[in-house]
C-alpha cells in the first residue's frame, strides 16, 4: 500500500479542522474563531490501496512568519517533508484564501486547492469557477462541503494522483520586480523557498515587493473566478453585524446574550444538582458498610473525606456545566465570540493588552486552565503573558456554585422563583462585568510595570453566521469540556478531601489543626470583612474551587467532614448564625472573584510560561488585589456604620 504525506494548510476558520476530522475520524476541536489550532495534529485516511497521512498545520493567513503558527506552517512546507500540500480555502471569502495558495504554489509543484464551504457559497449566491482557478494556479482545484462530506472522495483521489505524479513543468509563477527576480535566482531551491517566506537576507523592501506581487496575483484570480449575487443571508448578516458590533448596541447585546446563558444555567441547575447530591450522598452509608471491618480512621478518611468531597464536587459542578458549556459552544459555533473580541478590542488596547484577550477570557469562564492554554492564539509574547497572568480574574465554572449561592442568598429579590433567578442573573452579570474591569486594571498594571511594551496589531476575522452543528456541539461540550473539566476537578478534589479530613481530626492542644489555623487567620479575615474560617476555606480550596463552600460549612458546624445542606434556606440560616451580613457576603464574592488560581491553573501557567517567577506573579496578583478590594469595602462599610 502506497503511503503519502499530506500537509493540510489554510486560513483560520475555513473549515480545515472540520475537513481533517472528516478524513481521519478524529474529534479535533473546530471552534468558529481564528487561531484555535496552534499545534500539529496527525491522522490517516485509507481506501484500501493508498493511505494518506495528514498533518494538520496551524491556521495561518500567510507564510511570512509573523507568528509562531505561521513559522511552523511555513517551515514545514518549505522543508519539503510532505508529498503534497493541501490548501483549504473558503468559497465565501476566496480572495483572502488565495493569497496563501499563491505562496504555497510558489514553494511546491505538488499542491491541491480545496475550495470548502461550497454549499454555503451557493446559499449566498456565490459561484466559483474551479477550472479557471486550476489553470491560473497550475494546480488542481476541488470543491467540497466538509460538513456534509460532499466532494471529499473526489478530493482524496486528486490528492493521491497529485502526490504520485512526477513534478512537471511549472505552468504558473508570480512575476516579481527585476531586483527580486535576480535575488531569488541566485539561491538554491530550498533557499529560494525560504526567501519567499521571509526575504530577510534580501532586505525588508524585497519582502514588501514579494508580498505585494503575491497579493496582486490572488486578487486577479479571485476577480476572474468568483461571481456574487445578492442573497437573503447577506442582508441577515449585515443586520446582525450592525446589532452586535455597533458602538450603540454591541455591548448591550453582548451582555443580553450573556445574561440569557447565565439565567438558563442558574434556573436549570438547581433541581438536578439537588437530585444528584441526594443520590450520590445516599451511597455514603452503603459504602461505609462495605468498609465495616476497616479501622474507624480508614473509614472516615475514605468515606467522609475522599468520597464525600468527590460526591459534592460532582453534584455542584455537573449540572451547571452540562447547561453552560453547550450554550457557550452554540455561541461559539454561530460566530458570536469573534464579535465579542471586536467589541472589546479598543477596551483592552487602552490597557496595553491584546484584543484577542477577550477570547481567552471567554475560555476562562469554563476553566481558567483552558483559558491560559488558549492564550497561545496571541502572537505577541508580551501580550500573551499579560493575558495568561490575568485570566484568573474571570470566574471559572468551579467558582460559579459559590457565587450563585451567595448572590441568591444575599442579593436576589422577589417572591417567585423565576423573579429571584432573574434578579440573581442581573447581579451575576454585574459581577462578570466587574471581573472584566478588574482584568483591565490588572492588564494595565502589568503593561506599565513588569511588562512594558508597544501594543501589537492583529487581524481579526469576523466569520459568517452559521447554523451550529448540533451533534458536534453536544460531543464537544460534553466530552471535550464538561467531562474533561469534571475529571480534572475530581482528580484534585479526592486528595483534598483526605487532607481536610486529616486536618480536622489531628489535635493541637485542645483544638484541631483546622481550627488552630483558622484562629491564626482571623485577624486578617476581620480586616477584610470576613473571618479566619472563610480565609481558610479559600486556602484549602486551592486544589479545586468547587469545595470552598462545603469546607466553610464543615468548619462552622464542626462536623469534621464536608457538609451538605438541605436547600439555600438552611445555608442562609447557618451563615447568619455565624455573623454574616450583606457586607460579609459582598467581601466573600470579591474574594471568590479575586484570589489565587486553582492548582491546575497554576501548573498550566508554569508549563505555558516556563517560569516559576511568572507563575508566582499569576498567583499573587489576583490575591493581593482581592485582599485590597475586601479591605476597602469593609473600611467604607465601617465608616458608614453598616
Amino acid at each position: 500500500m502506497e503511503e503519502y504525506t499530506v500537509a493540510l494548510a489554510g486560513n483560520p476558520n475555513v473549515g480545515k479542522s472540520t475537513l481533517f476530522n472528516r478524513l481521519t475520524g478524529l474529534r479535533q476541536h473546530t471552534g468558529n474563531w481564528p487561531g484555535k489550532t496552534v499545534e500539529l495534529a496527525q491522522g490517516t485516511w485509507s481506501d484500501g490501496n493508498s493511505r494518506l497521512r495528514l498533518i494538520d498545520l496551524p491556521g495561518t493567513y500567510s507564510l511570512q512568519a509573523d507568528s509562531p503558527e505561521e513559522q511552523v506552517a511555513g517551515d514545514f512546507i518549505a522543508g519539503g517533508a510532505a508529498d503534497v500540500t493541501l490548501v483549504v480555502a473558503d468559497a465565501t471569502s476566496l480572495r483572502r484564501s488565495l493569497r496563501l495558495a499563491v505562496q504555497v504554489r510558489q514553494l511546491t509543484p505538488r499542491m491541491v486547492l480545496c475550495v470548502n464551504l461550497m454549499d454555503e457559497a451557493k446559499r449566498r449566491g456565490i459561484s466559483v469557477d474551479l477550472r479557471l482557478i486550476s489553470c491560473a494556479l497550475g494546480a488542481p482545484a476541488v470543491g467540497v462541503s466538509a460538513r456534509s462530506g460532499e466532494g471529499v472522495s473526489d478530493l482524496c483521489r486528486t490528492l493521491i494522483e497529485t502526490a504520485s505524479q512526477l513534478p512537471g513543468e511549472d505552468r504558473w509563477r508570480v512575476e516579481y520586480p527585476t531586483e527580486v527576480e535576480e535575488y531569488i535566482a541566485r539561491l538554491s531551491p530550498l533557499g529560494r523557498g525560504r526567501a519567499l517566506l521571509h526575504a530577510a537576507t534580501g532586505g525588508a523592501h524585497l519582502q514588501d515587493q514579494i508580498i505585494a506581487a503575491q497579493m496582486r496575483r490572488a486578487e486577479d484570480i479571485a476577480r476572474a473566478a468568483v461571481r456574487k449575487e445578492p442573497s437573503r443571508s447577506d442582508r441577515r448578516d449585515r443586520f446582525l453585524d450592525r446589532l452586535l458590533t455597533s458602538r450603540a448596541t454591541g455591548i448591550p447585546a453582548m451582555l443580553g446574550l450573556l445574561a440569557l446563558v447565565f439565567y438558563l444555567t442558574i434556573q436549570g441547575a438547581n433541581v438536578p444538582s439537588q437530585l444528584l447530591s441526594n443520590l450520590l450522598l445516599g451511597w455514603q452509608e452503603p459504602l461505609r458498610t462495605l468498609l465495616r471491618g476497616a479501622p474507624w480512621w480508614l473509614q472516615g478518611a475514605l468515606v467522609d473525606g475522599v468520597y464525600r468531597t468527590v460526591a459534592w464536587v460532582v453534584a455542584v459542578m455537573l449540572p451547571p456545566m452540562a447547561i453552560f458549556f453547550p450554550l457557550f459552544t452554540l455561541l461559539e459555533d454561530m460566530g458570536f465570540l469573534p464579535r465579542v473580541a471586536f467589541n472589546l478590542d479598543r477596551f483592552f488596547r487602552t490597557a496595553g493588552a491584546h484584543g484577542r484577550q477577550s477570547l481567552t477570557m471567554c475560555m476562562g469562564l469554563g476553566c481558567n486552565a483552558c483559558g491560559v492554554t488558549g492564550c497561545r492564539i496571541i502572537d505577541s509574547p508580551r501580550e500573551r503573558l499579560v493575558a495568561m497572568l490575568t485570566n484568573a480574574f474571570v470566574p471559572c465554572n468551579g467558582r460559579f456554585p459559590t457565587l450563585i449561592a451567595l448572590i441568591s442568598l444575599f442579593f436576589a429579590v422577589g417572591t417567585a422563583s423565576w423573579a429571584q433567578a432573574l434578579s440573581a442573573t442581573g447581579v451575576f452579570v454585574g459581577v462578570i462585568v466587574f471581573s472584566v474591569a478588574m482584568t483591565w486594571v490588572a492588564s494595565r498594571l502589568l503593561s506599565s510595570t513588569l511588562l512594558r511594551g508597544q501594543s501589537s496589531s492583529f487581524s481579526l476575522e469576523l466569520p459568517p453566521y452559521r447554523m451550529p452543528q448540533w451533534g458536534q456541539v453536544l460531543i464537544r461540550s460534553v466530552l471535550d469540556r464538561t467531562l474533561f473539566v469534571l475529571g480534572r476537578a475530581v482528580t484534585v478534589a479526592a486528595p483534598a478531601g483526605l487532607v481536610i479530613w486529616i486536618l480536622s481530626h489531628v489535635a493541637v492542644g485542645e483544638t484541631t489543626v483546622l481550627y488552630f489555623i483558622s484562629d491564626a487567620l482571623d485577624p486578617l479575615g476581620r480586616l477584610m470583612g470576613l473571618d479566619g474560617m472563610i480565609l481558610l476555606a479559600f486556602i484549602l480550596g486551592f486544589p479545586a474551587n468547587e469545595i470552598v463552600l462545603p469546607i466553610l460549612l464543615m468548619e462552622y458546624l464542626q462536623t469534621g467532614t464536608l457538609t451538605d445542606y438541605e436547600g439555600l434556606s438552611q445555608l442562609h440560616a447557618i451563615l447568619l448564625s455565624h455573623g454574616w451580613t450583606w457586607v460579609t457576603a459582598l467581601c466573600a464574592v470579591l474574594m471568590c472573584l479575586m484570589h489565587f488560581p486553582c492548582g491546575t491553573t497554576c501548573l498550566t501557567l508554569r508549563r505555558e510560561t516556563g517560569s516559576w517567577r511568572w507563575t508566582a506573579v499569576g498567583f499573587l496578583l489576583p490575591t493581593l488585589m482581592g485582599i485590597a478590594a475586601c479591605m476597602m469595602v469593609n473600611g467604607v462599610a465601617a465608616l458608614l456604620g453598616m
